[in-house]
């Protein structure tokens, strides 16, 4: 047992110098000693994780481009830095009417994101979502073929382990109960509709700070009160993501939970059932802001006259003139960098503690006892910081798993608004794949290893989020961003229309062109007189705000009605043409390379020929045999 022992010791050390230090993060990873040392579950996760970092930086270096060409288009924001516009107040009480010149920075900072450039790079990364998966399915075949586990079922070697402690049992039936599929879907939407709830608690919130910044002295802050209230929003849905994702039980006592209901019919199906709702659960908890933002703000919170109101109170926010892809931004940009920067910070923290309590613990050696040899001590040693590690269980990769793919939806599902996702996550990735090492090979206990051939229940959620992302995508340039507006604007309603004009910009009087007049000095107004007195205290009689509709009867214009069917013609194209480049690309690169099907079949002949071999020798020993005793 103690060279057992020993041996592992020395794969340990090794793993800690060629993988587990801070010094090779530029470096491969050995993969083939992490799956002798883990086995090839632990194996496959780090060799997806190395392979999607990998492949980050094409995105990422585009990424870049992209807003570097969004630069380009910062100073450019005339229409909005010069206006004399007057716009009608945010909020019912305390707002008063503003400039749209004072928002001036907030116009030059949407189109950092809101460009043409966007589109191409949406439609690149939900080809690129598809090649990464194809790709991926080749690079685990090499590996998989060489570990020779192809052929590796998960529930057959369950079925072979209960027969080899019990060589009664029987194989499980297959069942299926109408009654417990109710019960579980009852659950998961009661959850889902949990989370919405909380997503509606979060706009009460922003209209709330809204207004109370509305209200303040400061300038700034009353100028740029929406995005404000959107900021503390979105750390305010951080903090509730963290506390969501705290407070839920543990893999072990979900799966106990989740188990008799269903009543799976192995261990791998229950992996599998409860990976399902714990990232539909994690997912509507990320995303459900997220949803909101990017397809309803703005586009119901009515006009004045006939504002909606959560439960006749609080009146919804309004997107910004230059529209309501900054506010998408915001929420991501925070999101995501509050998660990976604190996420990190936490792990090497507990990394630290755990080291100063080893290099006390050690400062102990000396004092052995009299009389006791130092191997003795050495292995009492080794056994007491052993037993001291972090425990694990068969769901220890879950969340690594959870972390990783719930990054990899920020960067494809609403990229369109931040291009410089995929940047980020790379960085994050290269210093997530130490930090995982290091954590494994030196603070947790060693996981028990554990043959397969593929990643599981993951796979089939990272193609799921490959179509969403399609989708989304499609809808945040086609809705959330003024990309149809724009170019609506140009080739029928602006200066260049008549395709005579060469020598001006087709895009001057665009912002003028999105705006509505409302009455101020009408008996009907619902602003009270203070409302309509902006900062300079001017008085108006009438305001703007950014819709398409008659400043008679608020009736929605024509050019509404065109926009919205351009909208949805872009929407169908756009997703169109992306899900047929994705079919090629899934028909042009093969699951598996050549070589590697190669080998498979000869390995298979290799085998038949044996047992044929082995036949034909067994046939020719009775024969004599036979002979024998004639």
């Amino acid at each position: 047992i103690w060279w057992c022992l020993c041996f592992q010791k020395r794969k340990q050390r090794e793993l800690k110098e060629s993988w587990a230090r801070w010094t090779a993060c530029l470096q491969g990873q050995p993969i083939t000693a992490v799956r002798n040392y883990f086995g090839e579950k632990v194996a496959l996760y780090y060799l997806w994780l190395g392979w999607y970092t990998y492949l980050l930086i094409p995105p990422a270096f585009i990424g870049i481009i992209v807003f570097l060409f969004g630069l380009s288009f910062f100073s450019t924001s005339k229409e909005v830095c010069e206006a004399d516009t007057v716009m009608c107040p945010l909020c019912d009480k305390g707002c008063k009417a503003w400039r749209l010149s004072d928002t001036c920075t907030y116009a030059k900072v949407s189109l950092l994101f809101d460009n043409n450039s966007t589109v191409l790079f949406a439609m690149f990364m939900a080809v690129w979502a598809t090649l990464f998966l194809e790709f991926w399915k080749r690079h685990r075949a090499s590996f998989v073929c060489e570990w020779k586990v192809s052929d590796w079922c998960e529930e057959e070697e369950e079925l072979i382990l209960e027969i080899v402690t019990n060589a009664n049992c029987q194989p499980k039936p297959f069942k299926h109960s109408y009654l417990r599929s109710i019960l579980v879907l009852i659950c998961v939407t009661f959850m889902i509709m949990v989370i919405i709830g909380l997503t509606h608690a979060l706009v009460v919130f922003r209209v709330i700070a809204a207004g109370f910044l509305a209200k303040e002295s400061s300038q700034s802050l009353s100028n740029h009160s929406n995005a404000g209230a959107m900021t503390l929003g979105a750390v305010l849905h951080y903090i509730i993501i963290t506390v969501m994702s705290r407070v839920r039980p543990t893999p072990c006592e979900m799966t106990l939970s989740l188990s008799p209901p269903e009543e799976t019919r192995s261990f791998a199906a229950t992996e599998k059932s409860f990976t399902v709702k714990m990232f539909t659960f994690q997912f509507f908890t990320y995303f459900s802001s997220l949803f909101y933002v990017a397809f309803f703000l703005g586009r119901i919170n009515g006009h004045p006259g006939d504002y909606v109101r959560i439960a006749g109170k609080w009146r919804l926010e309004e997107c910004h003139p230059s529209g309501c892809l900054t506010d998408l931004f915001i929420q991501m940009t925070i999101i995501m960098v509050l998660k990976q920067i604190i996420s990190n910070i936490f792990e090497r923290r507990i990394q630290k503690l755990q080291r100063k309590c080893a290099h006390c613990y050690l400062k102990d050696e000396s004092e052995a006892k009299e009389g006791t040899e130092l191997c003795e001590n050495c292995k009492l040693r080794d056994w007491h910081n052993n037993y001291r590690l972090n425990d694990v269980d068969s769901f220890s990769l879950f969340s690594e798993f959870l972390e990783m793919v719930i990054q990899f939806s920020f960067t494809t599902i609403f990229v369109a608004a931040f291009p410089l996702a995929p940047l980020l996550a790379l960085i994050n990735n290269v210093i997530e794949i130490r930090l995982d090492a290091i954590k494994m090979v030196t603070l947790e206990r060693r996981m028990v290893p554990k043959k397969t051939n593929d990643i599981g229940v993951w796979i089939d959620i990272l193609e799921a989020i490959g179509v969403l992302a399609v989708i989304t995508n499609g809808l945040v340039i086609g809705v959330s961003s003024d990309f149809i507006p724009r170019l609506v604007y140009r080739y029928r309603y602006g200066p260049c229309a008549n395709g005579t004009l060469t020598d001006i910009d087709c895009m001057v009087g665009y912002i003028n062109n999105t705006l509505s007049i409302a009455r101020l000095d009408d008996k009907n107004s619902v602003f009270s007189p203070n409302q309509t007195i902006p900062g300079d205290g001017l008085n108006v009689t009438y305001c703007s705000y950014k819709d398409y509709r008659s400043s008679e009867d608020y009736s929605l214009t024509p050019q509404f009605w065109l926009i919205l069917a351009v909208r949805f013609a872009f929407v169908i194209l756009f997703e169109h043409v992306v899900v047929i480049c994705k079919f090629i690309a899934a028909w042009f690169v093969p699951s598996a390379p050549m070589q590697v099907k190669n080998d498979r079949l000869l390995r298979i002949r290799r085998q038949t020929w044996s047992t044929d071999a082995e036949k034909v020798q067994y046939y020719d020993v009775s024969c004599v045999l036979c002979s024998i005793l004639k």
